[in-house]
């Protein structure tokens, strides 16, 4: 199978979502405050149905099951990426992932370390991200003390800023942030602080998971330091955000796409593709496919090389098995 796979997204409502993604994306959301995009998703919250091809209508961790082929028969039981829009219309919950020992044992599925391409950051936006306390009892008693303004890292961010968030790491996007993630494909948060909300549905706040949040946090905190790089292409720009040794899940890059550009898998055996700006074509094999911005796609590892025509920004990432 030589052509790519195009994926239906999966909307998820949430008590800090909001409608941009129909306005930004033109998506047709439902109703409600729709905070999550699942653009490229294999988990079972929300599996992706594959649009066109010799497997339209298949849900996406069905193909990879039953044709390991196309992805270069991958170590992982389960597809391991998971790609999301964010649309943070009030700041999400203060939260932590566990890493992948500390998930299975727990929760039986992956740990969750993601990072963040900022799609569009309002003046003055922020994210939660890191923490002061220096030992974990130190963690332990600013936690139940609820010293969140002494606890909680602030980190200004802008409209095209890269954020790696590793397992253990406490973070939050904040209100008027919209975001790409790309993460290991877990559903798994802890909830250290939640402002007291409560869920216009239930009439209850929403459950904090404390013990565990002190259990996974990684004490001291410790920004990553990032080594991206960038090469020109022509006259299209090629950025990688982040590869190994700095991740051990995943890589990811930004394409500056502004007539042409070829590009082959780097990392990774298949690629993942998000059209987060911009218009024009893909070919494979000498077909052509129509992006456009909101598009998600899978290039497989049965193509080796494709080429864009037009002017896109786009985020692709690949795993790292």
């Amino acid at each position: 199978m030589a052509e790519p796979m195009f994926l239906k997204p999966v909307f998820h409502e949430k008590i800090w979502g909001g409608r941009r993604l129909a306005t930004d994306f033109n998506y047709n959301l439902p109703a409600g405050t729709i905070g999550e995009c699942w653009a490229i998703s294999g988990h079972p919250h929300g599996p992706n149905e594959i649009e066109n091809g010799e497997f339209k209508g298949q849900l996406l961790p069905d193909v990879y099951a039953k044709h390991p082929e196309v992805f270069g028969n991958p170590q992982s039981p389960v597809f391991p990426l998971l790609t999301k829009i964010l649309d943070a219309e009030a700041s999400l919950s203060v939260q932590v992932h566990p890493d992948n020992a500390y998930a299975e044992k727990h929760e039986h599925e992956l740990g969750k370390t993601e990072c963040w391409y900022i799609i569009h950051a309002d003046e003055g936006a922020y994210l939660t991200y890191g923490h002061t306390a220096k030992t974990r009892e130190e963690l332990k008693e600013m936690i139940e003390k609820h010293e969140w303004g002494k606890l909680f890292g602030k980190k200004p961010v802008k409209t095209g800023d890269f954020v790696y968030v590793p397992s253990g790491t406490i973070h939050a996007l904040n209100k008027g942030i919209m975001a790409l993630e790309t993460q290991q494909s877990s559903d798994t948060t802890y909830r250290i602080y939640d402002y007291d909300r409560v869920d216009k549905k239930t009439g209850k706040k929403r459950a904090l998971h404390l013990k565990q949040s002190i259990d996974v946090t990684t004490v001291p905190f410790k920004e990553p330091q990032l080594n991206s790089t960038v090469e020109k292409a022509g006259d299209s720009v090629v950025t990688t955000l982040i590869t190994q040794p700095d991740s051990p899940f995943f890589s990811v890059y930004k394409w500056e796409v502004n007539g042409h550009l070829t590009r082959q898998h780097e990392h990774g055996p298949y690629t993942l593709m998000s059209i987060i700006d911009g218009q024009g074509t893909l070919t494979v094999d000498g077909k052509e496919y129509e992006l456009k911005k909101g598009t998600h796609l899978i290039i497989p590892a049965t193509v080796k090389e494709w080429s864009m025509d037009g002017k896109m920004l786009v985020i692709a990432s690949e795993s790292v098995e």
